[in-house]
């Protein structure tokens, strides 16, 4: 399981020409499964982006996490995180888990997230979505699990 998340000052998920979806300061995260995951590798993965520090303290030390400073949470399914780019000019897409486990386990995902009871938002799933988001710093970390 793979995240790209990034520290955001607010971020939102448009679908068709409608917000269906938006956070203030906190966390975007990108959410790709793959063949091999599993509920434990959701559980671990949201463990470790809740317990990140990657907020400011007063002494401008990325020394909080999201739960520190109480941030919300915006979550998006995004199966081309999954790409292999290694070979040739088309990404493969091999390793993404069928879109039924993608979906069982994303959702398992957003539910790990949400027991922080922090704000969750989140994204459709199979949806074309606009994402729209102002980065704050930038701060955008790779995570995996």
């Amino acid at each position: 399981m793979k995240a790209l998340i990034q520290r955001v000052k607010r971020a939102s998920v448009t679908i068709n020409e409608n917000i269906y979806s938006s956070i203030g300061q906190g966390l975007l995260i990108f959410l790709g499964v793959e063949k091999q995951d599993e509920k434990s590798n959701a559980e671990a993965l949201a463990e470790k982006i809740l317990k990140l520090r990657i907020f400011e303290d007063e002494n401008e030390k990325m020394n909080k996490s999201v739960k520190d400073v109480s941030a919300e949470i915006l979550v998006v399914s995004q199966f081309t995180l999954c790409g292999d780019t290694k070979k040739g000019t088309r990404p493969s897409f091999d390793k993404a888990a069928s879109p039924e486990i993608a979906n069982e386990l994303y959702e398992y995902f957003v539910k790990c997230i949400k027991q922080s009871n922090l704000k969750t938002e989140t994204g459709k799933f199979r949806a074309m979505m606009d994402i729209e988001l102002i980065n704050d710093g930038p701060v955008t970390f790779w995570v995996e699990k």
